[in-house]
Parts: C-alpha cells; structure tokens; sequence
C-alpha cells in the first residue's frame, strides 16, 4: 500500500479555463471563477452492468471538502434494470490451469529476505492440503484462528502406531507432518505464521489471504458471512481491508475494520436494512473500528501515526449486488457467460484515478507515473473525511463478484484480465477459484499481500424463469 499523499482539489481543474486547482482553492487562480457555483452532477438509480461502467455520480455537497466524491445510500432508489440485455464483446476464456495436487510453491526471486521474512516460500493455495480435522466451515466471520488456513500451530505428538494422523502437512514438502515445535518432521522447514495465508469457505462465499513473497508480514485481513434476510432468503457478505504500510500497525488496522464492518453488516440485514444502506453503515463502523486504534500502545513514543486501511465489500442480496469502498481496493463483475464482458464496479481513490477524472492525464499517463497508487482515500483517524462510496447493481444473469486487494489486481488490472484468469467454474467452487487467483499473483511475483472474497450471484427464482 503506497503513502497518503494530500489529495488534489475535488474538481480536478477549473471547469472553465482548465487551470489545474490546488486543495482549499474556493475560486479559479487564473481566471477568477467561484469554484463554489461548479454545478454537482446529478446521480443514477440501481443499474444493469454495462461495459464500461458508468460509476455513480455525488449528491451536492460542499467542493471545500477534501475528500473524494461519494453516493450515499439513500440516494438509490433500486428501480429495476428494466431486463435490456448486456452488450455482446468477445472476450478471451482460456484459463489459468489448475495445478497438480503435490505441485510445490513457486520459489521466491533471488533477492535477500528483509528483517523479518520467512527464508521458506509462500505456500501455493492452488495445491494447498487440509488437515484431516480442518473446519469445513462456519456461520461467518472474518478469517482468522478458527479459519482452514496453510499456516502451522500447534500440533500433537506423532501418533502411536496404526493411528490416524491428524497432525497438519507440511505446505513446503507436502509430505511429512507438522510436530509440536512448529517444524517439519520431514523436511525440517518452519511453518508459516497463521496470518500468512487464511482460507475461509461459507456455502455461499470464499475467500483467501496470503502474505505473498516479499512481505515480511500479511497486512490485509477479510471477513466473509452469510445473513438471513427478513423474508426469510439469504445474503452472503464479503469484506476485503488492505492495511497502509506507511502507517503504524497496519495489520491491526485491516483485521479491525474488516471484523467491524462484518458484524454490522449481520446485525443490519436481518433487521430489514437496505443493503445499501448497512454497506454504508458498515464501512462507516470499519472506520470508528480503525479510529479507536489511534492511541499508540503505553511508553511507545516512536510511532505517533495512526493506523490506517482500505476497503472494499459486496453484499449480494434480494437480486441486488451491493458494494462499497474507500481507497484502492477493488471489486470485480464476471458473468459465468465469459462471451458477456466483465466490469470493474469500484473507481479508485488514488493519484493516478483523480488526474484521470481531472482530464490532466489520459489512463495510461496516470497509472505510468511513480504516484499512480499513492491512495488518496482511506480508513483511520488521520483521514481528510470519511466519505464512504456505495453503488447498487442488478444484474441480469448469473456470474460471480469479486472483491480483492492491489496484491491481486496488480497483476490482472482490467476486467477482461480478471476474468481471463477466473476460473469457469468460479460460481460453483469459489474457494477453488480463489486460491487459483491468489496463485497467479504469487506466480506473477507476490510483491504485495494477497486478498480475494468471491461471491457467486444468482438470479432469483422467478427471475431465472423468466429469462429460460
């Protein structure tokens, strides 16, 4: 995660003479224009998906302000799509291919291990084995000690002879078993730390986490769960927080927003909050959840700097994908039908995204640039102003969203990269899926720490008929 740079002027540049605008700047340095008269843009209803997204446009709101635009949620009054079909792009469907059983993790680049680093590679998630009593699965709940995970804890002592081992298998060898001190009886290789690499799988969600490569520590954290809606049909919930390294504690900062966020989100949808809403609620709980870290631990006078986050969630419920975001973390639509093209549903709060909207560089000029990731967006008690972006969709067919950190969409930017590396059969095994993405990201180089969530989207029973 990139340093918090002071974000630019909401307006990017004057709407009149093009001047490029400085924060706090109330009118044009060039030609004089009160930038308060800057007319707000009006906002859109629940939409179908297209190709390229149209994000959703801020209500009126104060252009002193420092933070980024945003939509609130009762702003969406969730009109239907209205059934019109999705343009037809092709797109390429070849996938990544699944890795053998007993493949073995792809080594680290040649370079010196920083304070800190295991000497032992990441696991591989695609060929990750499971305990023989692992947790098959729960009621939600963010990843974490009680979570299947290819991290090493305490084990038992080797069972006597004729008698089932349960003790974990080693994730370097793949064949020897984890004793008690936490080393290989086979191979000798330390396992690693439990946070390194979480695996979470709900009926109707999944998720992975892995430190990647070069991380000394994994300081992104998830939380998926599933809510029984009033009417008595069910939502899945997926949260995904990537901590700010520039910031102090950055892992806690992540697993803090990610839990908070989780658990206000099972506590509004039952109780009949629009998911719009509670997704606004929730991040909004995320960021109190950040804030109370901001007192540095007693006697600890050299780091002064709050902790920080991103985020990003999806709730998929009552025919309505939901997601809500602040900073770099991204979510994903990829229809099962790949002939049918992907979209990105979230727009970044980062440099390179806000000189882009400003029209001061085009795509590719922004995201060359050094500052293209710095964030300008973010949870913790040092942010500008907790504006929490929503957007409601209706898709029109079946498929599966995606919500990840920059360790992920690093390697797969845009949409149709995304869905090129998406398994097929993502809406039917999406822990599957989600390891195999995790695992193109470590092939591509782990330079980051690794979250994806999926969440399959299916049509709702009449709707499903209708369009047989």
């Amino acid at each position: 995660m990139s340093l918090k740079p002071k974000p630019p002027h909401p307006l990017g540049s004057c709407p009149v003479c093009a001047e490029p605008l400085e924060s706090g700047d109330r009118f044009c340095g060039a030609c004089g224009y009160d930038l308060s008269a800057a007319a707000p843009r009006p906002d859109r209803p629940t939409v179908p998906i297209p190709l390229p997204v149209d994000w959703p446009e801020a209500p009126p709101r104060d252009v002193q302000a420092l933070s980024t635009a945003t939509q609130h949620p009762g702003d969406l009054p969730g009109t239907d799509s209205g059934g019109e079909e999705l343009p037809v792009i092709p797109v390429r469907t070849d996938e990544v291919p699944e890795a053998p059983g007993a493949s073995v993790a792809p080594e680290a680049p040649d370079a010196p291990a920083s304070e800190g680093d295991f000497t032992l590679a990441a696991p591989d998630p695609r060929a990750a084995l499971q305990s023989d009593t692992a947790d098959a699965g729960g009621a939600g709940g963010a990843g974490g000690a009680g979570d299947t995970a290819g991290a090493g804890a305490s084990a038992g002592p080797a069972p006597a002879s004729g008698a089932t081992d349960t003790r974990k298998v080693c994730v370097a060898c793949r064949t020897g078993r984890v004793d008690a001190d936490g080393y290989c009886e086979h191979c000798g290789h330390a396992q690693p730390r439990e946070r390194d690499h979480m695996e979470r799988e709900l009926p109707s969600v999944a998720a992975v986490s892995d430190r990647g490569l070069r991380h000394h520590r994994n300081e992104d954290s998830f939380a998926v769960a599933a809510a029984a809606l009033p009417d008595g049909s069910s939502a899945a919930l997926g949260i995904v927080c990537d901590g700010v390294s520039s910031a102090t504690r950055p892992d806690e900062a992540s697993a803090a927003a990610a839990a908070a966020a989780c658990a206000a989100l099972e506590a509004a949808l039952p109780a009949g909050t629009h998911p719009q809403t509670a997704m606004h609620e929730a991040i909004v709980a995320a960021a109190d959840a950040v804030n109370a870290l901001a007192t540095p631990p007693a006697g600890d006078r050299e780091h002064q700097n709050a902790p920080a986050c991103t985020i990003v969630g999806s709730v998929v419920a009552g025919g309505l994908l939901i997601v809500g975001w602040v900073g770099d973390s991204r979510a994903y639509w990829v229809p099962d039908d790949r002939s049918v093209p992907s979209a990105r549903l979230t727009e970044d709060d980062s440099w390179a995204a806000q000189m882009v909207a400003a029209g001061l560089m085009t795509e590719a000029q922004a995201y060359a640039d050094e500052r293209a990731h710095a964030i300008t967006g973010w949870l913790g008690a040092d942010a500008y102003e907790l504006e929490p972006h929503t957007a409601a969709f209706k898709p029109d067919r079946p498929g599966v969203v995606l919500v990840c950190t920059d360790g992920l969409w690093n390697y797969a930017e845009a949409a149709e990269d995304m869905a090129r590396v998406l398994p097929a059969d993502a809406s039917d095994r999406p822990l599957h899926a989600a390891q195999v993405l995790v695992g193109h990201a470590l092939d591509g180089g782990g330079h980051d720490n690794i979250t994806v969530a999926l969440l399959p989207f299916a049509l709702p029973p009449e709707e499903a008929e209708s369009a047989a």
